[in-house]
């Protein structure tokens, strides 16, 4: 996991980087430039040679930044055009060092007449910005636009020159001209604060960020983290002691997560059934097989070695006919109309005491006071992790409950969902979904998976992991059933192997979004269907184990 950090935060390791470690800031950005430009080079298929880049700076870092960034791609063969909106007088320290090397290199590019070009203009006003355009990009637009206007330290609109230079990054018309380039944003996209997840302005839309050291959160989080395009960290020199220390306790899921967990369940030669972990999923109801099914399938092609379903008497049939040969399923009591009773807990007790987790909700149906009931006994008396989810989320809404270390409660909402939990109705309750996860985390000494545009896992301990896999397509019916299967599969794989239960449902979700984009790539997000997000598990499974 990356660990996400505050601008402050942020800044106390750059600090720290240079007054403990002896690092200057000035290595620093050029670090962070070379690192760009790597990023890029490879982007554009190896090379830069031939390519024509419109690098934007502001008077700050984020503009030495991308004055160093044009230095280097210059030397590697590309045309640079490289424009500072504002005064190489009004800059400062290293910022203002790597300006009077880009105007030094202009002014001798321009009588020698070198091969490649590199030019650089001071803009202060709206007049000599688009004069600057019109000179150089009346004809012919450049192939990549470099935002590096402002970094991280933004906290309000951008205005005048500044919003109309991010307009023009961003593609609204300039003079009538419609901008159709490749954007690369340097460190956050210019015009967003990088310690909100709400835009505050006009920014541009990049198609790629290049940020340091460590993600911020407009860069991770929705809907700032839509304008990011592809996120790329880039390691620029400071210490990963000093990252770690810091105290930020929001971290972003990687790939390296999900791969880890594989291979801590590795199938070895001597795996069987019993050593895979037994899951239990208590779901579906007469009007509601199909849940059923997509969970305990799910569950079944998780890993797990068994599954078993357990549902209502006039449901079972239909279930067992549709599932997965390999899923066993059990009948339980039922009321007249259908729903689990009450009394179901006695039958479930005994199932219980031979599996590694309970799996619970899905099509279940709450309206019948005998079914609340039945689910609040099941959680209160569990013998195992349990993970809850859809109708036995609201049989115990308002939520009271207690999670502990040794029987992990694992909650698994949408927002609708978490609204009832907490008890309201009224949405800026969850506005800031980090703080809302993380409270109800550390307040019932739960597991929180909040599902939506982007994941959120919450820990007893205040950790929030941001899960960056996943599309629209995944709103689609039946997904948060098979999202509960994977998830309790994979609990009752950790179960037996004694791995960490957080860790497990943060590779969990990380995989089967990885498997709904695998899904949308393959079927488009207006056709996938829960049913192909499972399928596509076994090329997650292949692709992350080599």
């Amino acid at each position: 996991m990356q660990k996400v950090l505050t601008v402050a935060e942020m800044r106390e390791v750059d600090r720290l980087t240079t007054e403990k470690y002896g690092i200057p800031s000035i290595l620093l950005m050029e670090n962070a430039a070379h690192a760009a430009a790597r990023v890029i080079t490879e982007k554009l298929g190896g090379s830069v040679a031939g390519k024509s880049f419109l690098i934007l700076c502001g008077k700050g870092n984020n503009g030495g930044d991308g004055a160093a960034l044009a230095r280097i791609l210059w030397a590697q063969g590309a045309d640079v055009f490289i424009t500072l909106i504002g005064k190489i007088r009004d800059t400062k320290d290293d910022v203002r060092v790597n300006f009077e090397i880009i105007k030094k290199l202009s002014k001798e590019a321009l009588i020698s007449f070198l091969q490649n070009e590199i030019i650089f203009e001071e803009c202060v006003n709206l007049k000599e910005w688009k004069n600057f355009i019109k000179l150089n990009f009346d004809c012919e637009d450049p192939d990549i636009l470099v935002d590096a206007l402002f970094g991280t330290g933004l906290t309000r609109p951008l205005s005048e020159i500044y919003e109309e230079v991010a307009s023009y990054i961003r593609g609204i018309k300039v003079e009538g001209v419609e901008q159709d380039n490749f954007v690369i944003s340097i460190d956050i996209p210019s015009g967003l604060d990088a310690d909100k997840s709400e835009k505050i302005g006009v920014n541009p839309h990049a198609h790629l960020t290049v940020t340091f050291t460590a993600p911020k959160l407009a860069n991770i989080l929705p809907p700032a983290s839509n304008f990011n395009g592809e996120l790329v960290v880039a390691n620029i020199g400071s210490p990963q002691e000093l990252i770690d220390n810091s105290p930020s306790k929001l971290f972003l899921a990687e790939k390296q997560d999900a791969q880890d967990w594989l291979r801590q369940t590795k199938y070895t030669n001597d795996s069987y059934k019993n050593k895979r972990g037994h899951a239990l999923l208590i779901v579906g109801s007469r009007e509601y097989t199909g849940a059923a099914v997509l969970a305990g399938n799910a569950a079944m092609l998780s890993g797990v070695g068994l599954t078993t379903i357990a549902t209502s008497e006039s449901a079972q049939s239909s279930i067992a006919a549709k599932v997965l040969e390999e899923v066993i399923t059990r009948s339980l009591p039922e009321t007249q109309n259908g729903a689990i009773a009450e009394k179901a807990f006695e039958t479930v007790e005994i199932l219980v005491g031979k599996v590694d987790v309970v799996g619970i909700g899905c099509g279940l149906t709450s309206t019948e006071k005998t079914t609340k009931d039945f689910v609040r006994e099941v959680v209160v008396k569990r013998k195992t992790p349990t993970v809850i989810d859809a109708d036995a989320l609201n049989a115990l809404s308002p939520f009271d409950l207690q999670g502990s270390d040794e029987l992990p409660l694992i909650l698994t909402p949408h927002e609708g969902e978490f609204l009832r939990l907490l008890g309201t109705k009224d949405k800026d309750a969850i506005k800031d979904r980090v703080k809302a996860v993380r409270d109800f985390a550390e307040k019932y000494r739960v597991i929180l998976v909040l599902k939506g545009e982007r994941v959120l896992i919450g820990a007893p301990d205040g950790t929030v992991v941001v899960n960056p896999t996943g599309n629209s397509g995944l709103g689609k019916a039946g997904n948060g059933d098979t999202l509960t299967g994977i998830v309790t599969g994979f609990v009752a794989q950790a179960v037996q192997m004694k791995i960490d239960v957080y860790e497990t449902v943060v590779a969990a979700v990380y995989i089967s979004s990885l498997a709904g984009d695998i899904a949308a790539k393959k079927f488009g997000k207006r056709s996938m269907l829960a049913s192909d997000v499972r399928e596509c598990l076994a090329e997650v499974f292949r692709d992350l184990e080599n």
